[in-house]
Order: structure tokens, then sequence, then C-alpha cells
């Protein structure tokens, strides 16, 4: 549950990285959001298939325009904590942030949608500390770890015969 509300409390924190269990929760949070809206809407009078084809004109029915304006202030609420953590996100694997200009593009969202499902690079990167915490000192990378001098036999030199 924490995970899941932590973007809400970095509201506009573009700096630094997030890991893939905030970012999917967050998804999940919002689904959990707006699956009621919707079922309002619809229980309203509203009809999806007008909203989905004008999704600024407002329908008949004082109810379904309520349901539908709540709606539009839950997306202006959600927007700018949905681009940090996508944002940082991207910093987790050590990509800018300016990769999320792609969803701009037409299906430019299908491969935002799978940089999202990569996970992070191990370690600290340019962004920021890892935040599973896999550096030398909780993980024995063999890239990471120093070498142990006492139990590594000597390396030949050029000219031991």
């Amino acid at each position: 549950m924490d995970d899941m509300l932590l973007p809400l409390r970095r509201f506009a924190d573009f700096q630094g990285r997030s890991r893939r269990r905030e970012y999917w929760l967050f998804i999940l949070f919002q689904g959990l959001i707006f699956l009621p809206l919707g079922l309002a809407f619809v229980a309203a009078g509203g009809d999806i298939a007008k909203l989905a084809d004008k999704p600024f004109a407002l329908q008949p029915g004082v109810a379904s325009q309520a349901v539908h304006i709540a709606g539009w202030l839950v997306v202006a609420f959600l927007v700018i904590p949905m681009l940090a953590v996508e944002v940082r996100r991207l910093h987790d694997q050590d990509r800018t942030g300016w990769w999320i200009l792609l969803g701009l593009v037409p299906f430019g969202q299908l491969p935002l949608f799978a940089l999202m499902c990569f996970d992070g690079t191990a370690g600290g990167n340019r962004y920021g500390a890892d935040p599973r915490r896999r550096d030398a000192i909780h993980r024995q990378d063999w890239r990471d770890a120093p070498a142990d001098q006492a139990h590594m036999p000597p390396r030949p030199r050029l000219g031991d015969g």
C-alpha cells in the first residue's frame, strides 16, 4: 500500500529513480479509482460509446455530467504524478526522461509500455542510487565487488617461464 501511494507523495518529483513495483501499483491504484467512476457513469445513464467518441462533450443528465466532471478532475489531479513516476521509471533504466515523449507518437505507447516492464540498472547510475539496493554491499556481484587478494592465485607476468 505504501508503494501504491508513493507517487502521490512524490507528486512533482522528476528526479531520482522508481522501482517497477511503485509504477505498477500506481497503475493499479488508478484502475481502482477509474473503475468505480466508470460504473457510476454508466449507472447514471451515461453512454460509454459517446464518451469514447467525444471525451470532452457532456452528455444529457445531471448525474452523468457530475460523474464525467469528477472523472476529469481526477485525471487532472493524477496526470503530474503519473508523468513523474514514468520519468523516474525511465531513470531507473539509465534512460533520460525525454523518452516519455515517445507516447505522443502514434503507437508510441507500446514501446513505452515495454520500457516500463524492463528491470532497472543494478547499482547506482547517473540518476541516483538503486532503489532496490542491489549494490556491492547487498549483492556480491563480480562486477561491483572488490577482489579478495588473499584468496587469489598470483597472476603470471610476462617473462615468467
